[in-house]
């Protein structure tokens, strides 16, 4: 079969349940694709074609004599800040280009006990810092869309991997809007949890009070599929909360769209650089939204413009205390000939980060080096908590917040953003990771240049189901979710 990439989750599911295919022949039918179209996109950074193959027919072992879950036999991919056993975890870096993991993050481990494939390890911007990958070690991963074009970041590769079809859905993380701005450049649907949802376990720091993990593929009962697999606590994460999971699956229906209170927040709608396209494209799809019942109301944010430079203080103190355990001694890169152990820590790092993974080690130890540790990172702090505190007074009003995902479409590659321009392109995403709170992506449309557009729908704390479920019956009703880029469409 030449159009298996073309099923939806739940059709593979089936499809595999009832023998119309084999995992082995779905698993090759991607590995094919991926041999074929990847040199073109550059999405993975490690492809495990004999693992996931070995995957492949322990899930049909399992689908023969009856005993497998929903999901066996059904392959992903992981993006490469997920620690995976015996296969390279390099976080896009240099630094861990020699590093080979012996345990699997919880998130892995959770996806190969449910049956799930793994064909491989996806490309990132190194560390997850950063709004194109292109600051990978790898280079720069292109968007389906245009190959011209960045898939944005730091989840690029697996934004890359689904909207290509070489990956029927990915693992993403989302820091500062990760999951989520890449998934609006690449017309996918991508989840960003509550702070505590999904394990942190085994995935590679960046700014420990804000990393979280989520799904991103085609559509929202995709990604409801993966959240079943990857969401619950996790006693070796100790920010992991101890709450009951829901069924998202089940859920997909369970939020009535009709008498839904939308919250449009007019600073997000005024904001200097919105473009607008995506800014039409965002409003129709809320016309859309309130033609099936939503209610739309007007609400202030009055913190905006607090988000970028909040943001950009905590996000790099914290990278530059996570980062500082790569010394060159214990495991990664070590520079050649050290002369003693100060020239070691010295050059092992400054040649093995990048540019901006520099720039945001030296932003952070500045903020947290002393006489400055109050003026700017204690102050951030509590920035933070009245960022947190604009949002809950909303929820009052709301049920859900509605936003473009970012101001534009997906940039060039190459554009050369300044660093400035490049964290202004996150003021839609940030304050969600600030807030611990849920937020989603749903493609709504083009821009003039056949780019995609993304909608933000942010909720309140655990409010995942509902946000699946309003974004599914979005989908229901539209069909930007079942577009497809050229290459995408490509046979192997």
């Amino acid at each position: 079969m030449t159009d298996l990439h073309r099923l939806s989750i739940r059709e593979m599911a089936e499809g595999l349940k009832s023998a119309q295919f084999s995992s082995r022949e779905l698993t090759q039918h991607y590995l094919d694709r991926i041999a074929k179209l990847d040199d073109r996109v550059n999405s993975y950074v490690t492809v495990t074609p004999e693992y996931a193959l070995a995957q492949a027919d322990a899930a049909d072992n399992l689908l023969k004599n009856g005993t497998a879950g929903t999901l066996a036999g059904v392959p992903l991919a992981h993006k490469d800040i997920f620690c995976t056993q015996g296969i390279k975890t390099s976080a896009g870096s240099r630094m861990l280009d020699n590093f080979i993991s012996p345990y699997d993050a919880t998130v892995v481990a959770k996806a190969k006990a449910a049956g799930l494939v793994t064909l491989g390890k996806v490309n990132m911007d190194e560390f997850a810092m950063g709004s194109t990958s292109e600051s990978s070690f790898y280079g720069a991963t292109k968007n389906p869309w245009n190959l011209e074009h960045v898939p944005g970041g730091s989840s690029g590769g697996s934004a890359a991997v689904v909207a290509a079809d070489l990956a029927p859905f990915a693992t993403g993380t989302d820091t500062g809007g990760s999951i989520r701005q890449p998934a609006s450049f690449c017309g996918l649907t991508g989840l960003k949890p509550t702070y505590g949802r999904v394990s942190r376990f085994g995935m590679i720091a960046f700014a420990s009070s804000l990393d979280q993990g989520g799904p991103m593929a085609r559509s929202a009962e995709d990604c409801a599929f993966l959240m079943n697999t990857i969401a619950g606590h996790d006693a070796k994460d100790s920010t992991s909360i101890n709450k009951e999971v829901d069924d998202y699956v089940a859920n997909l229906n369970a939020t009535a769209v009709k008498g839904l209170r939308i919250g449009i927040p007019k600073q997000y709608f005024n904001v200097q650089g919105l473009d607008a396209e995506v800014k039409a494209r965002v409003e129709e799809s809320l016309k859309t939204l309130e033609n099936m019942g939503a209610i739309l109301v007007e609400i202030d944010l009055n913190m905006t413009e607090a988000y970028v430079p909040t943001y950009y203080l905590i996000a790099p103190a914290e990278a530059s205390s996570n980062l500082s355990r790569y010394d060159g001694v214990r495991y990664g890169y070590r520079c050649e000939n050290p002369k003693d152990i100060l020239d070691l820590h010295k050059r092992s790092r400054s040649e093995a980060f990048g540019a901006e993974v520099q720039r945001r080690i030296l932003i952070g130890t500045y903020a947290l080096s002393a006489g400055y540790y109050d003026a700017y990172y204690v102050k951030a702090q509590k920035v933070r908590r009245l960022i947190q505190q604009d949002f809950l007074t909303a929820f009052e009003n709301v049920d859900v917040i509605a936003a473009p995902s970012a101001p534009t479409t997906a940039y060039k590659i190459g554009a050369n953003l300044s660093p400035t321009e490049m964290y202004l392109g996150d003021i839609y995403t940030l304050a969600v990771n600030l807030a611990g709170l849920p937020a989603i992506n749903a493609p709504v449309g083009f821009d003039k240049d056949s780019l995609p557009v993304g909608l933000q729908l942010i909720g309140n704390y655990w409010s995942e189901s509902q946000l699946l479920s309003i974004v599914h019956q979005y989908q229901q009703n539209t069909d930007w979710h079942t577009k497809r880029a050229a290459i995408a469409e490509e046979n192997a």
